[in-house]
Order: structure tokens, then sequence, then C-alpha cells
């Protein structure tokens, strides 16, 4: 069985003495082992990380640019390997592979626009003979941390910005779907990115732990659940780290009596379900304002999920793959089967749902009357499972909205302007769609949520990520002109 092992200053590196299993999702057999760094493997892919920092930082901006204009051409030359890898490891079906590909190279083509994205600013004759201007500097060696859902599109949110603005990076992803890194630091490599300014290590806690306590690693970002998030941010700042982590959702959908509701009901399924749920912008809650409006939605979804077709992703006619591993699949399962006892009303039952594979499949569910206090309102399920909730006005809708810890993402359907605009001002959430169920921003702007869904004040990508991986300096000169001077012991004046 062959063994996936960390990439470090450009070569394979790992004994593997600990590893880990990969699955096949649409089969659930083991297909590979990956191999668990330990301590000393982090060190020294940080060692590596930093003997390349200097030589990176002086590269000119021009030469960093062009890594990312050949990684773009890359990406899209080799898509249909790299989406293959992501569903063997995954399970999402091939179009949804690709389409996280696409997103990822939104931020390759920002990256692109380093020499512009990084310049500073200068203000002239400040003072007589004083001129002060600022530069951004790159912050050093940088630790990401990624989640299984999107093995590149997250990663590449993260490494994108940081090499681009001079950092060197150590990425720890996901230890259930790791290839996908591996092929990405590989292309970057061939486009021109030198050895050890981006590594790769795999592992679990172990590995994490390293980085975290590493003086040499200035700068975290993560992305998972909200616990973790919290206890990232919680000791990277305590280490004097600077600290992005975002963590979990629960995103609303609400529907007004005027929104076109097939429309509504069709964006639903859709956000709802897509990707097998294993998305921090699912739509996992439908917010439906009175109770004509909830009845005709909870049909037209009840109507659409039926024909879905769930299979292996490698399946052409598969819209939807299995969960990544089997303990999730039951973790999701239990949020339905335990939804009758606590008040609800399942209408659409996907734990019933048989497969003839053992694979890690469940078909999708649709629970009505759901309300806070359930377990299946109040936690981050992460699979194909859509709450409704009804509320008889607007007023209600952001109230149940705004009252949730989390707030990632969240959208009204609605053909009024005046209800759409006030929302935008109302709603206490980071990304907000207007008849869009899955507001994630293009790559020019930056992602993440607010309350419990965001631990630190950088969003990730985008601007907000310039200003996450560099650091300001502002410098104030005064050049001799032979113009007699004296002591001044008196505060510095501009005047």
């Amino acid at each position: 069985m062959s063994t996936v092992r960390h990439h470090i200053n450009g070569a394979e590196a790992g004994e593997g003495a600990r590893t880990g299993r990969i699955y096949d999702p649409a089969t659930g057999a083991v297909a590979r082992e990956v191999a668990f760094a330990d301590t000393a493997e982090v060190e020294a892919a940080i060692a590596a990380a930093r003997e390349a920092l200097p030589a990176w930082r002086a590269t000119g901006l021009v030469r960093r640019a062009d890594v990312f204009f050949r990684l773009r051409q890359l990406l899209i030359e080799r898509q249909d390997d790299l989406a293959a890898i992501i569903t063997a490891e995954h399970g999402k079906v091939l179009s949804d592979a690709k389409g996280e590909i696409s997103r990822g190279i939104e931020n390759v083509e920002f990256a692109a626009g380093l020499v512009h994205l990084l310049k500073g600013e200068r203000s002239e004759q400040v003072s007589r003979g004083v001129d002060v201007h600022s530069v951004k500097q790159p912050v050093g060696v940088v630790g990401a941390i990624t989640p299984f859902n999107f093995p590149v599109m997250v990663p590449l949110w993260m490494m994108s910005s940081a090499i681009a603005c001079g950092n060197t990076v150590v990425l720890k992803p996901s230890e259930k779907d790791p290839s996908a890194s591996i092929f990405l630091a590989r292309l970057f490599e061939e486009a021109g990115l030198p050895a050890g300014v981006l590594n790769v290590v795999h592992g679990d806690k172990v590995a994490v732990d390293a980085l975290l306590e590493s003086p040499d690693v200035r700068a975290i970002s993560f992305v998972g659940s909200t616990p973790v998030a919290r206890s990232i941010y919680e000791r990277g700042t305590a280490q004097g780290k600077r600290v992005q982590a975002l963590g979990g959702a629960k995103n609303h959908m609400v529907v007004m009596p005027d929104a076109d509701l097939d429309g509504a009901a069709d964006a639903a399924v859709s956000a709802a379900y897509g990707s097998a749920g294993e998305r921090c912008m699912a739509v996992s809650v439908l917010v439906a304002v009175g109770d004509d409006v909830a009845d005709a939605l909870v049909a037209k979804v009840a109507e659409r999920v039926q024909g879905l077709r769930i299979g292996p992703g490698t399946d052409p006619e598969s819209e939807m793959g299995p969960l990544i591993t089997g303990e999730h699949r039951d973790k999701v399962a239990s949020y339905v089967t335990g939804a009758t006892a606590e008040g609800a009303e399942v209408i659409v039952d996907g734990t019933t749902a048989e497969f003839d594979s053992d694979g890690f499949f469940i078909g999708v569910s649709l629970v009505d009357r759901v309300r806070p206090g359930m377990r299946v309102y109040d936690e981050e399920i992460f699979g194909p499972v859509l709450s409704v909730v009804r509320v008889q006005t607007y007023a209600e809708a952001v109230e149940l909205i705004n009252a949730n810890s989390f707030a990632n993402g969240t959208a009204i359907f609605t053909r009024d302007g005046g209800t759409a605009r006030q929302f935008e001002i109302d709603i206490e959430v980071g990304m907000v769609g207007i008849n869009v169920p899955i507001p994630v921003p293009i790559g020019a702007y930056s992602f993440g949520g607010w309350k419990n869904s965001l631990f630190g004040d950088s969003h990730m990508y985008g601007p907000e990520s310039i200003h996450f991986y560099t650091r300001s300096k502002v410098v104030t000169t005064r050049w001799p002109d032979h113009t007699p001077t004296q002591v001044d012991l008196g505060f510095p004046s501009n005047h």
C-alpha cells in the first residue's frame, strides 16, 4: 500500500513511523496511508521555510508574479488530474471538484496582481524637508492548517496571498485527503517557486502543536470547527503569533412571501445538498416567513430531492457523492433520527436510503418545524440535512439569525429591493446573499464570518489577506540641506 509523505524543501520526506488511513469514500476501502509527522519533521519543514525566506523575500515582485501566472496556467492544464485526486479521497463529484479548483484559481489570479497589491503610500513635505512613506513587508514563516472539505481551494486561499507577499509557508492539510496538497506543492515548484518556500507536512495534533509552539512561525491561518478554531486562536496569540481562525457555520436562507418560490426551492436544494452538505457555506436552515410560504417550500423541496442521483463521484450521473468517513456519516444521521423526539417533523429521511456499496453514503434529509434549542438546529451538522424554521414576520427572521452564535453566511430571497436593502443593514453576519444562496465572495473580496465563525480580525483571501500576511512599516526621512539646527527636547511637531 502506498504512503503519502511530506514535501519538505522540494523533496519527499518522512519515515512514516505513525500513519493514518486514507479511505475511498465511495467504497469504504482503505486506499492509501499517510505519514504523520512527528515534532522533528515539522521542525525540519519550518527550518526549510526559514532558510528559504531571505531569498524569496528579496525576489523581485515581477518575478514573484510570474510564478503565479505560470501556476494559473498549470492549474488549468492539470485540472482533470487534480479533480480526480479530490474525488478519490474526498468523494465529491467531479464537477464539484472542478468547481473547487476554479474558485482556487481566482485566488491565484488575485495574487498575480501582487505588484499593485503591495504598493505603499508616500507623503511629501509633511514638515519642512521631511517626507513619510510606508511599505508592506512579509511577516515571515506562515503556518497554514486546512480542512478536508476543500483540499485545493482552501490551501490556495492561504498559500497564494502568503507567498505573493514574500512569506514562506508550512502547510498542514487534512489527513483525510492529503494528496491534493502534494500535487499543489509540485505545481508551485514547476511554476518556478524555489524549494523550501512551500512545505507540506501531514498529521494530527502533534503537527499542529509543533506549528503553534515554534517561535519561527510568525502567523497561523486555520479553517475548521469552532472549538478547534477558538483553541488555535487562543494558543497562537498567547505565543505572540498573528492568527486568523475560521470556525463553523449555521447558514440561514430567508424566503419572503413575495419571493419566486420555485427559484427559492431550487436554490435551497442546490445550496443544502451540494457536496453532500460538507461546506461551511452550505444552507442548513430554511427560514420561511409565513406558514403558506413554509408549506409550499417544504412541498417543493421534497419533490425536488426525490430525483437526486447519489453515487460515486466518478460516475457522471451522480449529483451527490458520499461523506468523508463512516464516522461522520453516522454522526450526520444521528441529527435526523433524533429530530422527531425533539418535536421536529422529518419530511424526508435520508438515513433510510439504501445503496449498493459499502461506501459512506447517506441520503438527503428535510426536517420541518425546527426550533432553536433542538440539536438539529443548534449544532453544525456538515451533511445533507436541511432544517425548516417557520416564522411569521421579517423581524422574527432577523431576530432568529442574529441570535445564532454562528455568523458565517446568510441569504434572503425576495423581489422587494427595500426589504433586501434593510436585510443588508439589519443582519449581523459576515457574508450576505440577495437571491444568492451561497454568497462566497469572488477572489477580489475577502471571505469570513462574524461571532463564533471567525477568531481574529482578518478575513481570508482578497484584500484582507494582504493585510494579514504583511506588516506595515512607516519611514520618516529628512536629508541634510545645510540648514542650521539646534537641540530641541520638545515633542516632535510637524508645524
